[in-house]
């Protein structure tokens, strides 16, 4: 099974003619958080590339839908990162997350860390809009 990336860049676009993308929700989608251990080899080996700096991809095999936000190097551990929304618009599938920092009581490690997630669900034929 072989899987295929897109890496996402954001613009935004102003003029004559630019059609806005619709953002509406159509429903909700069901995910599953993948757990490092159970992200395609293909997949962790681009996350290790790119983790450095923000970032954001999807990966597609046959039937599955990879979704991935990295928030690049942080000066400590104890980030975690919360799912916002998660849904399907009329032309999309739409994601938004947001990175929370550890808790001014938690011990943190000194150490930097790497802070992405990794959304599973089922291929929908779609782009994806990243908020």
């Amino acid at each position: 099974m072989t899987g295929m990336f897109t890496v996402c860049l954001c613009l935004t676009l102003t003029g004559c003619g630019i059609k806005e993308e619709k953002t509406e929700k159509v429903k909700d989608l069901e995910y599953t958080i993948v757990e490092e251990q159970d992200i395609p080899k293909e997949l962790q080996e681009t996350i290790e590339e790119k983790k450095a700096a923000e970032f954001k991809l999807t990966y597609e095999t046959d039937d599955m839908l990879y979704v991935v936000h990295g928030y690049g190097e942080q000066e400590t551990g104890g980030y975690s990162i919360a799912v916002k929304d998660f849904y399907l618009t009329e032309n999309a599938v739409y994601l938004d997350t947001e990175l929370i920092g550890p808790a001014k009581n938690e011990h943190q490690s000194k150490s930097p860390s790497f802070p992405y997630i990794v959304l599973k669900t089922e291929s929908k034929n779609k782009n994806v809009i990243f908020n």
